[in-house]
């Protein structure tokens, strides 16, 4: 299936500090756009790759899984290791959970986590009916553009099919018993106003990882798509600062890093 415009990943040849950006559960890059491009503009190597299911039509997403959705950005986090002595993984929502299993498995190769919104467990009863639900309902109502800002939209689907949303479910669990190995430098950003992930999500990861240097930033006037939101460049802002601290020296100012490419399709 052809991609949706806007939906094509984003990658630019920076310096040798990296960043590996994950969009969320049935939504696309264009959600993170934005902030690759100002990674990128400072100077930093910025990957941010479409998830497999993602970008083209719901059902494509329905006959993927965790596992395939994870490989995908193994598979990134493993190039750019290959480039860049310091790489940085961040996500949105699921993406943060992504992110935080990179860092959670890869140990010490990961200089540092940033996850904005991170999901920790699928919420409401109808999660605990998963297992038989979606043999009998192909999807439910969408997920996307939970977003304060008036006129702003993000490219996600309008539905959500439950085969995926059962894996993800499955994922989060998993993920949960992997936490306290996430030990690197972390910035963990939130909405006190999501309509997608609760605020407990962010404080269960808070209290399960084994990272000393944490960093809670709290986005008052943003819903869960911060990253298009409101507080959009407040993150944009904190994770740069964050990088440069625990990299001093590889953030840029803005016209003065490497020349780079982007990719799409």
């Amino acid at each position: 299936m052809p991609l949706l415009t806007g939906a094509e990943p984003f990658h630019h040849e920076g310096g040798e500090t990296a960043v590996l950006l994950c969009h969320g559960f049935t939504g696309s890059p264009q959600s993170l756009r934005p902030w690759a491009e100002h990674l990128a503009g400072h100077g930093l190597t910025v990957s941010l790759p479409l998830l497999p299911g993602h970008g083209t039509r719901w059902e494509d997403l329905r006959v993927t899984g965790w596992q395939d959705w994870y490989a995908e950005v193994d598979r990134e986090l493993r190039l750019l290791l290959d480039r860049c002595p310091r790489v940085f993984v961040a996500g949105l929502s699921m993406g943060g959970a992504l992110a935080l299993r990179l860092a959670a498995l890869h140990g010490d190769a990961v200089s540092g986590v940033v996850v904005v919104n991170p999901a920790n467990r699928v919420h409401g009863v109808a999660a605990h009916a998963l297992p038989v639900l979606r043999h009998l309902v192909p999807a439910t109502k969408g997920i996307a553009s939970d977003i304060a800002k008036p006129f702003q939209t993000e490219l996600g689907y309008d539905r959500v099919p439950l085969h995926a949303a059962h894996s993800l479910r499955a994922f989060l669990r998993r993920l949960d018993g992997e936490l306290p190995r996430v030990t690197q430098p972390l910035l963990l950003l939130r909405s006190p106003q999501d309509h997608v992930v609760p605020p407990a999500d962010s404080a269960r990861v808070l209290a399960r990882v084994s990272s000393v240097d944490v960093t809670e930033v709290l986005l008052e006037q943003s819903y869960h798509v911060a990253t298009l939101d409101h507080d959009a460049e407040r993150i944009f802002q904190e994770s740069t600062a964050f990088i440069g601290r625990l990299s001093p020296g590889t953030v840029k100012e803005p016209g003065l890093g490497k020349e780079g490419t982007t990719a799409g399709g």
